[in-house]
């Protein structure tokens, strides 16, 4: 441990036998402090500090731990938190008396994290993934029946008004049975560049975009139908990204990475580390201590995953969904269609309308120029057989992921008022077959054939 020693004050014991902090409050511990992690640390010592506390940081770099505790206190006033190595893990969790560890780590440690904790008579939230392959997946599903622990899986996307509206309108029978589901999801020049910039760039890291960014989608699609997947088939290349796609087009790579490159002011897809605060001392003054670079060229080599890809899935009941991911997209959103035995659901979200990259940028204040259209809007319309289409009025969240984020903390830190009758907590085996899906279909690319589910793992109790 690197900072201060715990509070002398001892917990209670809650009925399932776990701790429980003082006066009643969980205790919670982050292993992973990358940009995602923010959203829980934030909301533990502010909106959510009576309902739980956090009360240890784990990362391999130390670093970063202490400009979070910086940040903790220069924001909320927070004392320092204590902070472990990774091969601490195990002595945080018994110096803390966590309760609860939030694993918010590179993708393929997670399995480490959650058996890990769960092993030491831990609950666990996981970001997603819960995980990056078959193999890891067993394991943890292994672990979770042997220690009875709850292992939670914060899919957000659930939780945003416009998402839970078409699962009211499932459940309400509108459209009748679900025969067949068709779903495009675009990432953008901004958000997507991004993936091959990162540790996303190696498959070995993140499973690549079926994984690390679809189990997003898949799980929406399981949770819109209440239903299983069973069999995957897809394609998946490289196809824009990456020095080879480059050079075919005939453009020059001329640096490893943006920092330090002479032409970065030419470079529309550079970032400027150094020009950002935040990423300037979590990522270029860390470096020296894991030498991880967090502004690589998205046209070097090294980059194992796909940008491109398509799939197939059959469900349990015969339902059937086609899905589509494009990693370098002019605009950032989606377009869900269900086709049912009543009729047809039509939702269209778009969350970034454009990059900008032009000189004259026409949103810019002063330009005279036509606005783009409008950023994060929605449109959800029921196209009942036999009758007029019917617009039907979306709530706009706020906060990120279309107001997600806001209220899956309500529900992972026991604020929510009330049941929910849409089921959006997501458990382990809803994690499980999210990222099953993307594991099959990364299989499937490798060998060009349909890969079923139960091929991949055994359930427990199947």
């Amino acid at each position: 441990m690197t900072t201060e020693q715990p509070s002398s004050q001892e917990g209670e014991n809650s009925t399932d036998g776990s701790q429980v902090g003082v006066r009643g409050r969980a205790r919670y511990a982050v292993v992973g402090l990358g940009s995602r992690s923010r959203m829980f640390t934030a909301a533990l010592l502010t909106d959510y500090k009576e309902y739980g506390e956090l009360v240890g940081l784990c990362d391999l770099n130390q670093t970063r731990m202490r400009y979070y505790n910086g940040l903790f206190a220069d924001s909320y006033g927070a004392e320092p938190i204590p902070t472990y190595r990774p091969d601490e893990f195990v002595r945080m969790l018994e110096e803390q008396r966590v309760d609860t560890v939030i694993v918010t780590s590179v993708d393929r440690t997670h399995d480490h994290y959650i058996v890990t904790a769960l092993e030491n008579g831990c609950d666990v939230i996981s970001e997603k993934p819960l995980t990056t392959d078959a193999a890891k997946c067993q394991r943890i599903l292994d672990a979770h029946e042997r220690t009875g622990r709850k292992l939670t899986v914060s899919f957000n996307y659930r939780y945003a008004p416009r998402n839970s509206a078409v699962k009211e309108l499932i459940q309400s029978g509108v459209i009748g049975d679900i025969q067949s589901v068709h779903f495009e999801w675009l990432l953008d020049t901004r958000h997507g560049a991004d993936y091959f910039r990162r540790w996303h760039r190696d498959k070995r890291n993140s499973g690549g975009l079926m994984i690390h960014k679809a189990s997003h989608h898949f799980d929406l699609v399981n949770w819109w139908l209440g239903e299983t997947p069973e069999t995957v088939f897809g394609f998946g290349d490289l196809r824009f990204y990456g020095r080879d796609n480059a050079e075919r087009r005939g453009e020059v790579v001329s640096s490893y990475r943006s920092h330090g490159n002479p032409d970065i002011e030419k470079d529309l897809w550079a970032i400027r580390l150094a020009d950002d605060p935040t990423l300037r001392s979590l990522y270029l003054e860390a470096e020296h201590e894991d030498g991880y670079v967090r502004d690589r060229n998205v046209f070097t080599d090294g980059i194992s995953i796909e940008d491109d890809m398509a799939v197939l899935v059959r469900y349990q009941s015969g339902a059937t969904l086609s899905y589509h991911l494009t990693a370098y997209s002019p605009w950032e959103g989606y377009r869900v269609m269900f086709n049912g035995t009543k009729g047809r659901i039509e939702l269209d979200v778009e969350e970034r309308s454009y990059v900008s990259g032009a000189a004259h940028d026409p949103n810019k204040p002063g330009s005279g120029a036509p606005k783009a259209p409008p950023i994060d809007s929605a449109r959800l319309t029921v196209r009942p057989l036999w009758d007029i289409p019917q617009p039907v009025t979306v709530e706009e969240g706020s906060g990120g992921h279309g107001g997600g984020d806001r209220r899956l903390l309500a529900d992972l830190f026991g604020a929510a008022e009330e049941s929910d009758p849409l089921g959006r907590a997501a458990t382990h085996l809803d994690g499980a077959y999210a990222m099953l899906v993307g594991a099959a279909a990364n299989r499937s690319f490798a060998t060009g054939q349909a890969v079923r589910i139960n091929d991949l793992v055994r359930f427990p109790g199947a």
